[in-house]
């Protein structure tokens, strides 16, 4: 008994180990055809609609096209590529699921902090000022520089570029309409970000929603530009993109970064987000740091 028990027992285990390794091959498989297929269906939206997300992160897309799938009760993705191509409401839904929009008034105070100590003046040293805030989303971030310029004085002589590839957003940002529930959020950012006024002093609310006062909209310029297909923006004296590029693969970052270079003035301002860097680019030397932790760059002479 003790014998057979001996000879049985290493058998099992070897089986074991077997049905694993198949098990790991079958699921390794299965990844690299669902990556395969989704690299399909990027490719059929590029052709189909002009919207380039083949070196977005692939984390990024896998996540938004998997969520999309399960909302929708779809099992498979060529059944997701086939309804794409024929439904154009479909697939308008989809590319609002691969864009980027999460943002909020301030964010980051910090950030905003060392904008009004250490690029504000870099500013006010130039006649006429141009802005780009590139990945602007649903406007947060615009209106929030429109607010930091009216308070240092340079609404006047300012114009603020806000573009996006996602017109659905920019049609959002325009009409600068917020949820109420928001606001307390966002005036907490405001005050520790060294904002000078009452934050309520930029809106008007009402029980449901504020909207933005004109006076902020005047200066902002909303604008369909897509940063993974399109070309050089403006000469301009401030760009703004934070938070877009980390859903970026690092071939498409450098791109970008290409184009940012060529729209700056020579001692323009570079802003990325906190968790974004040009360690890695081409571009690493071509800029002198003014605040390494909250990710401002100035492009050298």
């Amino acid at each position: 008994m003790i014998s057979n028990q001996d000879t049985d027992a290493p058998h099992s285990t070897n089986d074991l180990t077997d049905k694993g390794k198949d098990l790991l091959k079958s699921n390794v498989a299965v990844r690299k055809k669902t990556d395969l297929n989704i690299l399909g269906l990027l490719d059929a939206v590029y052709h189909k609609y002009g919207y380039d997300f083949r070196n977005y992160s692939e984390a990024h897309i896998k996540r938004r096209v998997m969520n999309r799938m399960a909302l929708s009760g779809i099992l498979d993705i060529s059944e997701l590529q086939t309804k794409v191509l024929n439904d154009e409401i479909f697939a308008s839904t989809l590319l609002q699921d691969l864009s980027i929009n999460v943002t909020e008034m301030f964010r980051d105070p910090s950030f905003y902090k060392s904008l009004r100590e250490k690029v504000i003046p870099i500013l006010k040293t130039y006649p006429f000022i141009k802005i780009w805030l590139a990945g602007c989303s649903t406007g947060e971030e615009a209106y929030s520089m429109a607010i930091v310029l009216k308070e240092e004085g340079l609404t006047e002589r300012t114009t603020i570029y806000a573009t996006d590839f996602n017109q659905h957003v920019l049609n959002s940002a325009k009409e600068g309409i917020f949820s109420n529930r928001l606001m307390k959020e966002y005036t907490v950012n405001y005050q520790l970000s060294g904002g000078k006024e009452s934050f309520s002093d930029y809106y008007i609310s009402d029980d449901n929603n504020v909207i933005m006062k004109q006076s902020l909209k005047n200066k902002i310029v909303w604008a369909n530009h897509n940063l993974v297909t399109d070309s050089v923006f403006a000469e301009v004296n401030l760009i703004l993109c934070r938070n877009v590029l980390i859903y970026f693969d690092r071939e498409l970052q450098n791109n970008v970064q290409t184009l940012f270079h060529s729209s700056l003035i020579n001692g323009g301002v570079l802003c990325l987000g906190t968790k974004e860097s040009l360690r890695f680019t081409d571009f690493h030397d071509m800029y002198a740091v003014l605040d390494e932790k909250q990710r401002i760059f100035k492009k050298k002479y």
